[in-house]
């Protein structure tokens, strides 16, 4: 098996992060490792619960990519610009990691109404920075939990956007691409034709 990003997260971190479902919590059993129970809760067909371990799981840079990725896979042509900026400034974010981008993403997001999966990517990109804080201010870190859940939030709007019945396809492409890009990969997703 060959390198993950997902190896260096800590299941037992995690676990108590995810709120999981009796069905859940069995399926995952007694995994001692991410990539193991996130095998697990497939071959379950626990999609969300995997979706959002993979959120959890993933570094900071990876898990913004991952939500981005899903969620212009899914994106139609009647987005607004500030959902639009929102998703290109989050993913400024992961290729340059400058806080003046991480800080724009948010405003972006929150201009958005922070009700789209592209605004919740720029929620996860700020919320994976080192302040909460306004510039200047004594540094208030965000909470452990709060990046994985945006992107948990922005897959799941991503996975039922327009076509709820598609969620189950849609987050079996959406692991997919969060398994490559914990491999070092790109994480594409073809975008879906109308």
């Amino acid at each position: 098996m060959s390198p993950s990003k997902l190896d260096g997260a800590t299941l037992t971190a995690i676990l108590p992060r995810l709120e999981l479902s009796q069905q859940a919590a069995a399926a995952i059993g007694a995994s001692n490792s991410v990539p193991v129970a996130l095998d697990a809760l497939v071959k379950a067909d626990l999609l969300l619960e995997a979706a959002r371990l993979c959120a959890h799981a993933l570094p900071p840079r990876e898990r913004v990519w991952w939500a981005a990725r899903c969620a212009r896979a899914t994106a139609g042509p009647g987005l607004s610009d500030a959902d639009l900026k929102a998703c290109a400034l989050a993913e400024e974010w992961v290729r340059r990691r400058a806080d003046d981008t991480r800080r724009a993403a948010m405003d972006m997001a929150l201009r958005a109404g922070c009700t789209s999966p592209e605004a919740w990517t720029a929620v996860a990109a700020f919320w994976s920075g080192d302040s909460m804080a306004p510039p200047g201010q004594p540094k208030v870190p965000p909470a452990p939990h709060l990046a994985g859940t945006a992107t948990a939030g922005a897959v799941v709007l991503a996975s039922v956007r327009a076509c709820p019945e598609r969620q189950a396809d849609r987050l079996r492409r959406f692991l997919h691409s969060a398994l490559d890009i914990a491999a070092g990969g790109a994480g594409h997703i073809d975008p879906e034709v109308a």
